[in-house]
């Protein structure tokens, strides 16, 4: 019977909503998408994070999203939602909602913009812990939330909650999580939310990323993670300087406006963003990514042939 280290270890892709032209979730891209991730060998798939750019998602896109994701992978791999919101009470609709479409587990962002205490913290994740009996995994992240989650009160959430199995770490602070990993259960996940960091984390004893590189880059990054997981260090960290600047250009302008920028110049989606998201403000930061993937070997979308009818597979 697989453990949960087993279940969430590796690869998870952040995956982007692809667009239309006029601005509806593109359904055939994003099943596409997500058979590619499968095929590629990718360990985990989950929708709807900042990466889907869940914030400009209507509720019943965001829970149809959700449910295609599950339909697609038909159970091939686990998918983990993107559930979290800045108000509880939608964190838990959104939650419960996912945990009905079948996902594997839910992942909830820190509130952002209202800035809660760390008491607040630890009551909002509780309450969502409470509401569904599928594991959650915590998504630390101060730059895009305004708080910083403390190990002190993930420790206690941790203890407290047997469903809240993992974290998604991306406080930037490679003390703070293996600080983290010397505390933790010993069924507890700490994946990195940093690509450029991951190295780093599974070396200190971390269990693998939720990974934005991976929508375009999925067998490189599935190589370079099972490399330091296997404890082939230097394996990983050659792959790892390979994939550096790719990296760096995920991140040269908001995510995801750099990644899906990179996508669209391979056909796997539009150009197409919500607003506030748009198109990249800086015009060298074109050729900037598009140099950045030379050398990748990254497949055009239309090498690759999906039947988007049915459960999604080729």
């Amino acid at each position: 019977m697989k453990t949960i280290n087993d279940i969430f270890r590796g690869v998870h892709t952040a995956l982007v909503t692809p667009f239309t032209s006029t601005g509806s979730v593109d359904i055939g891209a994003f099943k596409r998408l997500v058979e590619y991730q499968i095929e590629a060998g990718i360990d985990g798939l989950v929708p709807c994070g900042t990466t889907g750019e869940s914030s400009t998602l209507t509720h019943d896109e965001h829970d149809r999203v959700v449910a295609l994701t599950v339909e697609y992978a038909d159970g091939r791999v686990p998918v983990i939602a993107g559930t979290g919101s800045n108000a509880t009470s939608e964190a838990i609709q959104l939650s419960q909602h996912a945990e009905q479409a079948g996902v594997d587990a839910v992942l909830l962002v820190n509130p952002y913009y209202v800035k809660p205490t760390q008491k607040g913290l630890y009551l909002h994740f509780k309450a969502i812990a409470e509401s569904v009996s599928i594991p959650c995994i915590v998504y630390n992240i101060q730059s895009r939330t305004g708080v910083n989650l403390e190990n002190e009160t993930l420790l206690r959430l941790m203890n407290e909650r047997s469903n809240i199995v993992g974290v998604k770490e991306a406080s930037g602070s490679l003390e703070q999580m293996k600080n983290l990993i010397g505390l933790r259960r010993e069924q507890f996940v700490v994946l990195c939310g940093d690509d450029n960091m991951t190295v780093d984390l599974i070396e200190a004893g971390g269990n693998g990323v939720v990974s934005v590189a991976a929508n375009l880059a999925p067998r490189l990054m599935k190589e370079m993670v099972h490399s330091a997981l296997n404890r082939d260090m230097k394996k990983a960290r050659e792959l790892e300087a390979k994939l550096m600047p790719f990296f760096k250009a995920c991140f040269v302008e908001t995510n995801p406006i750099p990644i899906k920028t990179a996508m669209a110049m391979k056909k796997w989606c539009q150009e197409a963003f919500r607003l506030p998201m748009c198109s990249l403000a800086a015009e060298e930061n074109y050729a900037l990514i598009e140099e950045a993937m030379q050398g990748l070997d990254l497949p055009e979308a239309d090498a690759f042939k999906v039947n988007i009818i049915g459960n999604g597979r080729k």
